[in-house]
C-alpha cells in the first residue's frame, strides 16, 4: 500500500510522515538528496538549465514510484511525483523558466510514465495558510529558507488547491492544519489517524 503526505514548504510533511510510520508500522520515504548533476549549471543559468533539471527530478521521483509499487511494504511517503509535477515544475514554467515546446514535452513524458504507474491508495494533503507556513518555517530555522518569499509560498498555494482540487484524481484526505497541533497534542493528532482509518479500512470515525 502506498499513503503519500502532500503540501506546502512548513506543513508539517515530514513530521506527519514519522508520526504515521510509528504510528501504523508503515515504512517511510523521504525524496533522495543525492548529488544532482545539474545543480550547478542550473545556479548558474537558470532558464538554460530548467529542463534538464526538472526531467532528473521527473526521472528520480518515477523510479521512486515505482518501487514503491513493487514493494511488498506499507510505503508512506513525503512528497509524490505529483507535487513535482503539478507544483513544482508548473511554478517552474510560470516563472518564465521553460518554454513551452520543453513544458509540453515534459508533461507528455510525464503522462507517458503514468500508463504504467499507480497513484497511492491514499492521498493526505496538509492545507495551510501562508502565514502558518510561515512561522513554522521561522521555527525550524534552515538558513536556506529565511529568505523565501510570501509571494512563493502564495503562489504554491493557489498551484497546490488547483493540483488537489482540479488534477488530482486519487483517493484524497484533506487536513487543515492552521489551528490543530498534531505534533503535540494527542487528541488532535488520533483525528487525524481516525480519517485515515475511515478512508483505509472503513472505519467509522466521531465526526
Amino acid at each position: 500500500m502506498h499513503i503519500a503526505i502532500a503540501g506546502n514548504i512548513g506543513s508539517g510533511k515530514t513530521t506527519l510522515t514519522m508520526m504515521l510510520a510509528k504510528r501504523y508500522g508503515w515504512t517511510p520515504r523521504f525524496e533522495a538528496v543525492d548529488y544532482n548533476p545539474y545543480i550547478d549549471d542550473y545556479y548558474k543559468d537558470i532558464q538554460r538549465w530548467s529542463f534538464n533539471m526538472e526531467v532528473y527530478f521527473l526521472k528520480e521521483r518515477f523510479r521512486d514510484l515505482l518501487e514503491i509499487s513493487q514493494s511488498g511494504k506499507t510505503i508512506i511517503q513525503d512528497r509524490s511525483i505529483f507535487e513535482g509535477v503539478y507544483v513544482f515544475t508548473a511554478t517552474n514554467k510560470a516563472m518564465g523558466n521553460l518554454s513551452d515546446r520543453d513544458y509540453q514535452t515534459y508533461m507528455e513524458l510525464f503522462e507517458s510514465m503514468m500508463m504504467i504507474a499507480k497513484v497511492p491508495d491514499l492521498m493526505i494533503y496538509l492545507r495551510a495558510s501562508v502565514p502558518h507556513l510561515v512561522a513554522n518555517i521561522q521555527k525550524r530555522g534552515r538558513d536556506y529558507e529565511q529568505a523565501m518569499q510570501l509571494e512563493y509560498l502564495e503562489n504554491l498555494n493557489r498551484r497546490y488547491d488547483d493540483f488537489i482540487f482540479n488534477k488530482y484524481k486519487g483517493r484524497l484526505l484533506i487536513v487543515d492544519v492552521d489551528n490543530i497541533d498534531f505534533l503535540h497534542n494527542g487528541k488532535e493528532f488520533a483525528g487525524i489517524t481516525d480519517k485515515i482509518d475511515a478512508q483505509l479500512f472503513g472505519l467509522f470515525t466521531t465526526d
